[in-house]
């Protein structure tokens, strides 16, 4: 890959982090490489009209935002085991400084999470969650049941044992201060939901206890801002998937579109019963009080602004609240348009069949997305057999089958609603923006939870026939009766892994699976020599919104 001139104390500093790695250096040398690399981000602006806010509303957006960018300095902390200053300073060419920012880091997020600066060895799975020299009997060994949880690090004590820090310690003056400006925006807020949940999230921050705010989230029904913040995902925890890293949306809710979405979340019951597999795979009944509503994102912050950005959102991830409130998907619309346009589409142009291309829709992109997220609340969240909740044990590959899951039963979802008569269009439409929407994905890569997500399911479709590519043009058509039938089959052994909570079988199937061959990468290299970007870096902050 490409690389600039480096300080030398950053090699020095990068070879005791890591440890007993194997150091890689780039393939190139070049400072006009480092122009290649940010080629792959177009830039979109993060607007929206603030004059549908009123006047209080508008004055919390600059407090949240601050409270956001303190969340973006501890995931900083979270991915990379040297301060954020030292590393950036110690890059000499400014474009690849840039995107080392847009990255985290020295790795590349888009690219199997490769190291594209010279010195800088393969990234740690465990992040800077665990010492990097940690191993997993010595982890095994730690006698304390935090070890697990969502909200704490590992670290050595001075004798060099293991111990335990929850992060309300370890990030104590950051929280108090973000805590802080939660409340000073509570106090704004002219929607007592909105109110309420902030004052309790920043309660959160401060007690590593965020069930409360979660159930409070879930009862906000009427605000015009939202702000999603915290340790949220364990993406980033590539060795265990236990430990979540911090982030924040600071979003503005889009009121028509969110009006026309509210009638699909009441459909849950009934897809949960029609699931195309056995009764005690979806014993779990989703709870009715999730909503759907459409967003402008003013903000990002932390791990969803790292590499491939969110264009949809379903929280919160905890199971007892899912259980008991279900959950809720906000479409991030100004975003998921910025994609399609500027990537999505470009993509159907140069791969699929011109006989099905007319069948790439921006309205089918919005619900293969949005029912994604949906899909999440479908299936089961504890194992059938005792081995406890289904993120407990699948471990590290818990995400990816469940963005796995949450991606072929919002297919299903698609079919049957279409079926019902719910939804526009044509159901073409829907499938072929579907297997568009995969080699998007796809081109994440597939060290991420949605790459292999994405590649399970692409090998998948290709041994069923879901789709065909033809050789002589090196397009893609589909199958429409064959991905119907491997939807469901894929389904059903998604669903079966999940409530078996056969760690074994789900290692067998993205080792198998999970996996990029050489006629796909092949065709994706095509996009990239089309200067096609692979995904979305922001301009953004309170200078952009004039606040």
């Amino acid at each position: 890959m490409k690389i600039s001139f480096l300080l030398f104390p950053l090699v020095l500093s990068l070879a005791a982090c890591n440890k007993g790695a194997k150091p890689v250096s780039p393939a190139e040398n070049t400072v006009d490489s480092a122009q290649q690399l940010l080629d792959k981000y177009a830039e979109f602006t993060l607007n929206t009209d603030l004059n549908l806010l009123n006047e209080n509303d508008r004055k919390m957006l600059p407090l949240l935002i601050e409270a956001a960018e303190i969340m973006d300095g501890l995931f900083w902390e979270q991915a990379l085991s040297m301060p954020k200053d030292e590393f950036l300073n110690s890059i000499a060419n400014e474009k690849l400084k840039r995107f080392a920012e847009i990255n985290y880091g020295p790795w590349d997020r888009l690219d199997g999470n490769k190291p594209f600066i010279e010195g800088f060895n393969e990234k740690p799975k465990g992040a800077n969650f665990y010492p990097v020299n940690m191993d997993s009997t010595e982890f095994s060994k730690l006698q304390d049941n935090r070890k697990t949880s969502e909200y704490t690090l590992i670290r050595r004590d001075s004798e060099g044992l293991l111990k335990v820090i929850p992060y309300r310690e370890a990030f104590k003056a950051k929280l108090e201060k973000a805590a802080d400006l939660i409340r000073q925006a509570a106090a704004l807020s002219s929607d007592e939901g909105l109110k309420n949940y902030l004052n309790l999230r920043a309660d959160a921050l401060l007690t590593d206890d965020y069930q409360k705010s979660d159930l409070a989230w879930m009862e906000m029904k009427t605000n015009p801002i939202d702000f999603v913040v915290g340790p949220i995902e364990t993406y980033e925890d590539q060795l265990n998937g236990y430990k979540a890293s911090f982030e924040a949306y600071v979003l503005v809710k889009d009121m028509a579109w969110s009006k026309k979405l509210e009638k699909y979340a009441a459909f849950l019951p009934e897809l949960q019963k029609n699931l195309p597999v056995d009764a005690k795979y979806k014993k779990e009944m989703p709870g009715t009080d999730a909503d759907l509503n459409a967003y402008d994102v003013i903000y990002y912050a932390g791990d969803c602004n790292s590499g491939s950005k969110t264009i949809a959102i379903n929280l919160p991830n905890d199971e007892e609240v899912q259980l008991k409130k279900g959950t809720r998907r906000l479409q991030l619309k100004n975003v998921m348009r910025a994609k399609f346009d500027k990537i999505l589409m470009p993509i159907a142009e140069a791969l699929i069949d011109p006989a099905q291309l007319s069948h790439t829709t921006f309205d089918a992109f919005f619900s293969t997305v949005m029912f994604h997220e949906v899909a999440h609340g479908l299936g089961i969240k504890n194992t059938i057999n005792g081995k406890g909740t289904v993120r407990e044990s699948l471990r590290e590959h818990a995400s990816a089958l469940e963005e796995g899951k949450a991606d072929i039963l919002g297919l299903y979802m698609i079919t049957q609603l279409f079926e019902k008569g719910e939804l526009d269009g044509q159901l073409e439409d829907y499938y072929v923006t579907f297997l568009a929407g995969i080699f998007r994905s796809v081109r994440f890569g597939a060290s991420s939870a949605h790459g292999k997500a994405n590649m399970i399911r692409f090998n998948f479709f290709k041994e069923k026939g879901a789709f065909e590519r033809h050789a002589e043009t090196g397009r893609y058509s589909v199958n429409f009766d064959k991905m119907q039938a491997a939807m469901a089959e894929l389904s059903q052994l998604i669903l079966q892994l999940q409530g078996d909570g056969n760690y074994a079988g789900v290692d067998q199937l993205v080792k198998e699976k999970g996996v990029i061959g050489e006629e796909l990468q092949s065709d994706l290299d095509k996009l990239q020599q089309k200067q096609i970007p692979v995904d979305i870096v922001f301009k953004q902050g309170k200078q952009v919104l004039g606040l």
